[in-house]
């Protein structure tokens, strides 16, 4: 990831998201150069790069152009952590002002995530050989030479792949010779060529899984601590002692019963938590959606603007960069990525606070989808929406071809319901194509083998008479 960051340059970063987003270079180039600049401070003296604070963008445009899938986008190439929250949200019936470092909280528990995974995948072939270990004790257990537990089962003829001798029980000594040490040595070797081939799958074992005690217990109430809900089994942590719970199971599925229970054994969790801590501080990225749901300026007036320009209020210091106390430890929010955005159809960003709009320096303006935007949609991106339908149908061994025409057709109508109707982008496209398609997939299953061709005539017939019709359409996104 260290090289893949120093080479990430601003216009691969374009050249990535122009993969799966149409248009909006504007956008594009802002969030590149402030990814850019996020890894030039990496690059800087401590004294320096502490002071250098992130250039937060506000962008602005209708729904459905991309706004969020630009962010999300990018968090996902360089693997950072991401969170999306509404603002709106804050100002819900029941909320208090400090509920919004709740975002900071859902952040660090995405890098929690993160890092989790990424250790344990580090850590799966140690954990499948102690899975195997543990699989091959219960199938055949070791004896005990000072102990009164010695093997009470041997398999006989393993070396000559008889399985019904491989059953049989004997009697155990109290000690094993040499010779008998080395022969339960070589069988327990043959058992494990045995299980990683995959012929004991079947077998069923009886085998014991750790249960940690789950007493949980929520806080209700102010200071924000409705996030932060306390388990007692992780306070008390190896005070309470775990339950072991005898479960019978298929050896295939034991061994990945075991294996993530070896796996969460080999991996230091206070050393992903602050990991976690570091990589949600430098990492980090917020997407603040409907931010101009909060701007204070619709001309509604009363108590709804009080408590809008409340939310801006207490936005405002975590934008700016604070402490925020969260179960993982203490993150500090000075260099978190913050991408704001909204419609704002009845607000403008110079209705924010002053302070919050000082936050969000870099201003975008998102453009409309044009006709040509949407047929570039259905088609262009990686995994296009008219790729998927054909992968989905295509699993019924139908073929559907969409003719240039067809998505022309397709892309006319919705630019048209668009501009008469609310202007939601290009999700108009995914109610429109279930429309479209309803009885074709109704139907594929009986029409396996079967070519359908989707041209213009038969995506206007399909389609003409909602968006013609105005109240069929208010039913039609």
């Amino acid at each position: 990831m260290k090289t893949l960051e120093k080479t990430l340059t601003p216009r691969d970063v374009v050249t990535y998201l122009d993969r799966y987003i149409v248009g909006q270079d504007k956008a594009k180039r802002a969030v590149a150069i402030a990814l850019r600049n996020r890894i030039r401070r990496k690059m800087l003296p401590e004294e320096i790069a502490r002071e250098i604070a992130p250039k937060n963008i506000l962008m602005m445009g209708p729904t459905g152009v991309g706004k969020t899938e630009i962010a999300r986008r990018l968090a996902r190439l360089v693997d950072a952590p991401f969170v999306k929250v509404e603002a709106t949200k804050f100002t819900e019936v029941g909320y208090v002002g400090r509920d919004v470092e709740s975002l900071v909280r859902d952040l660090v528990e995405a890098a929690v995530q993160m890092v989790r995974q990424r250790k344990i995948e580090e850590v799966q072939e140690p954990a499948r050989e102690r899975a195997e270990e543990r699989l091959l004790d219960i199938l055949l257990p070791r004896a005990k030479k000072e102990g009164h537990i010695p093997d009470f089962i041997k398999m006989l003829g393993l070396s000559q792949g008889n399985e019904e001798e491989a059953e049989t029980v004997i009697e155990p000594q109290e000690s094993q010779e040499p010779e008998e040490e080395e022969r339960s040595s070589h069988t327990r070797e043959k058992l494990r060529q045995m299980l990683r081939d995959g012929k004991l799958d079947e077998r069923e074992v009886d085998v014991e899984v750790d249960e940690s005690p789950r007493m949980g217990m929520s806080i209700i109430g102010g200071m924000g601590m409705e996030e932060m809900g306390i388990n007692i089994g992780e306070l008390l942590g190896g005070m309470m002692p775990k339950k072991q719970n005898k479960k019978r199971m298929a050896v295939v599925d034991a061994l990945v019963v075991l294996q993530a229970e070896e796996s969460e054994k080999l991996i230091d969790r206070e050393a992903i938590n602050r990991e976690a801590v570091k990589k949600t501080q430098e990492e980090g990225i917020v997407f603040l959606d409907e931010i101009d749901k909060i701007a204070s300026g619709s001309g509604t007036g009363g108590n709804l603007d009080v408590s809008r320009e409340g939310v801006q209020r207490d936005l405002l210091p975590i934008v700016e960069g604070c402490a925020v106390q969260t179960k993982y430890g203490t993150v500090h929010t000075d260099h978190i990525l913050f991408i704001a955005a909204g419609a704002f159809h009845k607000s403008k960003p110079s209705d924010l606070v002053p302070e919050l709009q000082g936050r969000l320096p870099i201003r975008v303006e998102l453009q409309p989808l044009s006709e040509e935007d949407l047929v570039r949609i259905l088609t262009e991106p990686e995994n296009s929406l008219v790729n998927q339908y054909q992968a989905l149908i295509g699993t019924e061994d139908v073929e559907i071809d969409f003719t240039t025409e067809g998505v022309g057709a397709m892309a006319s109508m919705a630019a048209m319901m668009n501009s008469q109707m609310e202007n939601i982008g290009a999700r108009r496209l995914h109610a429109m194509m279930e429309h479209l398609l309803e009885e074709i997939s109704f139907d594929a299953p009986d029409n396996a083998g079967s070519v359908i061709s989707l041209d213009g005539s038969f995506v206007r017939e399909k389609l003409s008479g909602l968006a013609q019709d105005e109240d069929a359409r208010k039913y039609l996104l």
